[in-house]
């Protein structure tokens, strides 16, 4: 008999969670950072959920966040017209970098020496971290907001997702556009796999495969509702969707097969992503709740304990699977 799923409900936001990333594994574990309209984002511990700390100094909507690797640093992009960058051990602000519109999206290199965003003034920045007096990079094409902007191909290249229609990819060095793909409705997610080269994009009900870098479909899959977030497992074994319908769906990634459903939220799902060590997926959405899933249900992992009937004296028995609580912030 299939365990159900018992997932981790982190609370602490006010208004809806519209974007959320890990970090990489440090010697401290894993970390998540979660954007939120109520311009509060919030880091804590990957493999939990409990609540580290809030990032205050945002006076709008904060629509996208982001860790460094190893998570010292984050980024978040605002309302407010500014991306800022935070010490994320202390918690303090250490750069404001101010825009002529909302920013929605950012993004470190590998190295974290440059930063990455884009937003509704249509133009992608490059911020030299080392020197942040200098004036960014700028590169316009698109025609509508930008929503997401990603470093690939070893921080060689630029993908971006915008209201246009289309997802571009551009050169760095060059900082000229290289291809480009369009669509007939828009693109509500982008996810970069550099294990692979693998974009995720959804747009509508579709969940479309990518070769990074050369934008050649690899596959398609569709879903039963809008989905607005995906997410592939890092071993690339299936994937994880969530949409409109406040429900969160997994598919074999290989056969395309929906392996499960579950109402996930009591409101639209606005992101989901795995985990780096791919034993759980947080999602986040309208209802201001981030919820953490595991891969393997059943398997003693962070929060989650199985018990085994035989150490409660119960033989022939299902395992016993205990509810994790609730994490406040």
């Amino acid at each position: 008999m299939a365990m159900r799923q018992t997932p981790l409900t982190c609370s602490g936001h006010t208004r809806p969670v519209v974007d959320l990333a890990f970090s990489g594994i440090t010697p401290y574990g894993y970390f998540l950072i979660s954007a939120c309209k109520d311009g509060k984002p919030m880091m804590r511990h990957g493999d939990t959920g409990d609540w580290i700390g809030t990032f205050l100094g945002h006076k709008g909507a904060v629509w996208g966040a982001t860790l460094n690797t190893d998570a010292t640093k984050a980024a978040t992009a605002a309302a407010d017209f500014t991306a800022k960058v935070w010490d994320a051990v202390s918690g303090d602000e250490v750069l404001t970098l101010a825009h002529k519109h909302i920013v929605k999206t950012v993004n470190f290199t590998k190295d974290s020496t440059c930063l990455l965003t884009g937003g509704n003034d249509k133009l992608l920045r490059l911020y030299d971290l080392i020197n942040p007096e200098a004036a960014p990079q700028e590169i316009a094409g698109h025609t509508s907001a930008i929503k997401k902007a990603l470093w690939c191909n070893n921080d060689k290249q630029i993908l971006s997702a915008a209201d246009d229609k289309t997802i571009r990819l551009w050169d760095r060095s060059s900082m000229e556009e290289v291809k480009q793909l369009k669509f007939d409705t828009a693109v509500s997610s982008m996810e970069y796999l550099a294990d692979g080269e693998i974009l995720v994009i959804t747009y509508g009900k579709t969940i479309g495969f990518y070769n990074a870098l050369s934008l050649d479909l690899i596959k398609t899959v569709d879903a039963p509702a809008p989905i607005n977030s995906a997410s592939l497992h890092p071993d690339k074994d299936f994937f994880v969707a969530g949409g409109e319908d406040f429900k969160l769906y997994k598919f074999d990634y290989g056969t395309k097969e929906e392996l499960e459903s579950y109402k996930g939220h009591f409101g639209p799902v606005h992101c989901v992503r795995f985990s780096p060590d791919g034993e759980l997926y947080a999602s986040g959405s309208e209802d201001g709740t981030l919820r953490l899933w595991q891969t393997a249900v059943g398997k003693t992992y962070g929060l989650w304990k199985c018990v085994l009937p035989e150490e409660l004296g119960l033989e022939n028995s299902e395992p016993l699977y205990t509810t994790p609580p609730e994490i406040k912030a």
